[in-house]
């Protein structure tokens, strides 16, 4: 059987899989894998703070795919084919234990991100796959005989049997207007998983403060989240926000990302109720200080600032409390709205949604409905999961299902 050139573009998470796969199941073929920067794996060396959120804790898979606000009906088979439980095994194999966290996400024992790209690097030296730094794929076309013809940075030319894009999201320079030249359709990209900016002063004089329970709701949407909340120096972040900002990309972005954010800062409780333990102090507690009681589990901070937005005069106590002001402090905690008027990045994740429309690719080998011997994977694809380990899990998916798919063109 004759040697094959399988070209991979993009040197991260889906590329790196995906090579080896092929690799090690088809030892006689050439992979190669080229990467546009002087590093591969970048975005595994930055992911959790530097410490690689691998996966996600095992669920089954619909279960997991619906923790995807897009692909998620795409990748319930394709978790069928590699799963969180094949990652985590996998990992182990290579010499790579994880561990779970309380929140379910896996990382590494060692907490760095290091021993993933360690891995990687290593299991792909020993399969023979040839890395190529400061090399991109510029333009690349069918040829007419089932191959390709490609056209590198620097004017260089190679032809290959079988072409993998995994240069990451739609954004990214080279992958979707490759993609595109083939005839494939690119769902317009926009930021996925952001904080969010809220200008108000008193927001913003509380930097640090978490909330570990409350629900988010976008005036005028359908958007609903609800979980911990992290106030940070222009806004709000923290799970709950990550996952309205997920599940609402398209959304806010039509809205420019100027909307109105309602807080209920006490979820767990119901408006009724929190009138009756506002009046059960004023009964049993009169002489202590309003600001200085909060309602558990909000922080003092925090609590202080919103009975000051109340109106309540510094200084008053439960029995001097006025009705209004209750009925305005009972407004703030359950009702809270304040403006967003922009967003920021998540420094540990950087998702774009958009990419390749899915129905044009078969999820069973990764392989283009279009142009035969054409393969995607990773965050090129029109997929995006919610933060904890679902993105790289869905890189390793596709890369690997791409990666044996390639590997069994040979045959």
């Amino acid at each position: 059987m004759s040697a094959e050139r399988i070209v991979i573009a993009g040197g991260g998470a889906a590329g790196f899989f995906a090579a080896i796969a092929c690799a090690e199941a088809r030892p006689h073929n050439e992979v190669l894998i080229l990467e546009r920067n002087s590093q591969f794996l970048t975005k595994v060396r930055i992911s959790g703070g530097g410490r690689c959120n691998v996966t996600h804790t095992a669920l089954e898979p619909r279960k997991f795919s619906a923790r995807y606000p897009r692909g998620e009906r795409a990748l319930i088979a394709a978790l069928h084919r590699f799963s969180p439980e094949d990652t985590v095994a996998w990992f182990q194999e290579h010499g790579v234990r994880l561990k779970i966290e309380a929140d379910g996400r896996m990382f590494p024992v060692t907490d760095s991100s290091e021993t993933v790209i360690d891995c990687l690097m290593f299991e792909a030296e020993a399969a023979g796959v040839q890395l190529r730094a400061h090399t991109s794929l510029e333009k690349a076309r069918p040829s007419g005989r089932g191959n390709f013809e490609l056209e590198l940075s620097g004017g260089s030319r190679m032809a290959c049997d079988r072409l993998l894009l995994a240069t990451g999201g739609a954004r990214a320079a080279g992958g979707p207007q490759i993609a595109e030249s083939f005839g494939h359709t690119i769902e317009s990209p926009v930021p996925s998983l952001f904080s969010l900016h809220i200008p108000t002063p008193w927001v913003l004089s509380l930097p640090g403060v978490s909330i570990p329970d409350v629900e988010l709701t976008v005036a005028g949407t359908s958007l609903r989240e609800r979980g911990p909340l992290l106030i940070t120096h222009n806004g709000v972040s923290g799970p709950a926000v990550l996952r309205l900002s997920a599940w609402g990309a398209r959304v806010l972005a039509k809205l420019d990302y100027k909307f109105a954010l309602r807080i209920n800062w006490l979820p767990a409780v119901h408006e009724d109720a929190v009138m009756e333990e506002l009046r059960r102090r004023r009964e049993t507690q009169p002489k202590r200080l309003v600001a200085g009681d909060p309602i558990a589990p909000l922080p003092a901070r925090l609590w202080a600032q919103l009975v000051q937005v109340a109106g309540v005069p510094a200084g008053t106590l439960w029995t001097t409390l006025s009705r209004a002001h209750l009925l305005e402090l009972i407004r703030l905690l359950t009702r809270n709205e304040l403006p967003v008027n922009g967003k920021s990045l998540n420094k540990e994740e950087f998702v774009t949604c958009g990419g390749v429309r899915l129905a044009e690719v078969n999820f069973k080998t990764m392989e283009s409905r279009i142009v035969p011997h054409l393969y995607f994977a990773g965050e090129l694809l029109d997929i995006d999961g919610i933060t904890g380990g679902f993105n790289f899990q869905s890189a390793w998916t596709t890369g690997w299902i791409a990666g044996r798919a390639m590997a069994r063109r040979a045959l």
